[in-house]
């Protein structure tokens, strides 16, 4: 992610840290200060910020480590104001599966609490806990009650926190996974509009949640309604069968005329009909910035790519350019160069296959 500090990695899941953490510890540190407290007393309320944020790492870590039990790999981890966030390489589409993924990070928050429960037991402080104001408790008390705040907060059916993908996946295993999702966003909707209420006449924090839970609701629905779309369908129903060439020897300047002649972005490098490279518009526009009009497209393209197969899956295609930011793939049929794959015509048979799955829809209510 952008504009963040990595801390580390475990097991190959980088830990991120992004940089509007730093203003949250400054804001704790500074408004205890203006309340009168010392230096040491900041401290250590910035101290206990950063327990808290060390659970909350535990609880993806939670969510990272049991999706690897299914053979998904997380990417990495980012911590935020808000939380924590961890990108999955995708998500579980086995109702089970995203069941006990989602699970996951609430009990890790649970067996924190128990930890506590057991070291408060043998140091004699568990009396502490039936105090009324649990802000003047110790340190372990504070953490453990955060602790159970954030397992059960995360327990709402808002989707997308873990409760709306456990509702989701209970729903999948009887109704489908794209209409079980629909009913997740929807509540998980409806609680972002609860908490954005609220929050007006409280506390302003809840507003922010509130917009990060709608957000979240409608990127997941789209998602899924994106691979409700795709489902079932091969590379080489997206693919581009006819392109334009270049090859190796070629100036910049018939690259261009190529470019402005067209709505091709990216040219596939060939001698007969092996493929040598790939000439992307990015590496084009910036070798001409550079002035290199008159260099060959081999010293300019791009010599090592990815091509995927005209019978792989689109939906997991489509998930991996995205991970990668890749706009085109070549396509190969047979050890051949077949076609170009990018993520406009992509788009473009979304659009369509929505509409005629839309109208076939509308077409089915009307006779019935």
């Amino acid at each position: 992610m952008k504009w963040s500090l990595k801390l580390g990695s475990v097991k190959g899941i980088s830990i991120y840290l992004h940089w509007t953490f730093a203003l949250l510890i400054l804001w704790i540190f500074m408004s205890h200060l203006n309340a009168g407290q010392s230096a040491s007393q900041a401290m250590a309320a910035v101290g206990f910020i950063l327990a808290l944020f060390t659970c909350v790492v535990l609880h993806e870590f939670g969510h990272a480590f049991t999706a690897l039990h299914y053979g998904i790999h997380t990417r990495d981890i980012t911590l935020l104001p808000i939380g924590g966030v961890a990108r999955l390489e995708s998500i579980p589409q086995n109702p089970a599966q995203e069941f006990w993924v989602s699970l996951a990070g609430p009990a890790v928050n649970g067996a924190i609490i128990v930890a506590i429960l057991i070291l408060l037991s043998l140091s004699g402080g568990i009396h502490r806990l039936a105090e009324n104001d649990w802000l003047k408790t110790g340190f372990l008390e504070r953490l453990m009650w955060v602790n159970l705040f954030i397992g059960t907060f995360n327990l709402l059916p808002a989707f997308p926190m873990d409760g709306g993908r456990i509702l989701r996946a209970i729903l999948a295993s009887r109704i489908g996974r794209p209409r079980a999702t629909r009913i997740a966003a929807t509540t998980g909707q409806a609680m972002a509009i609860l908490f954005g209420i609220i929050g007006f006449m409280s506390n302003p924090f809840l507003v922010f949640i509130g917009i990060f839970v709608y957000l979240g609701a409608q990127s997941e629905a789209s998602q899924v309604k994106i691979e409700s779309t795709l489902e079932g369908l091969k590379v080489r129903d997206a693919m581009i069968t006819k392109y334009r060439t270049l090859s190796a020897q070629d100036t910049l300047a018939t690259a261009v005329e190529e470019l402005l002649a067209g709505s091709q972005q990216d040219f596939p490098v060939c001698n007969n009909e092996q493929m040598l490279g790939l000439l992307r518009r990015n590496e084009l526009v910036q070798a001409l910035h550079d002035g290199r009009q008159e260099s060959t497209i081999s010293e300019v393209m791009k010599s090592e790519w990815n091509p995927v197969d005209q019978f792989d899956d689109l939906t997991r295609t489509l998930e991996s350019m995205t991970s990668l930011q890749c706009s085109t793939l070549p396509v190969t049929g047979n050890g051949k160069m077949v076609g170009l794959l990018t993520l406009e015509n992509i788009g473009e048979l979304i659009l369509i296959n929505s509409a005629l799955s839309e109208n076939h829809l509308t077409r089915k209510k009307m006779q019935s």
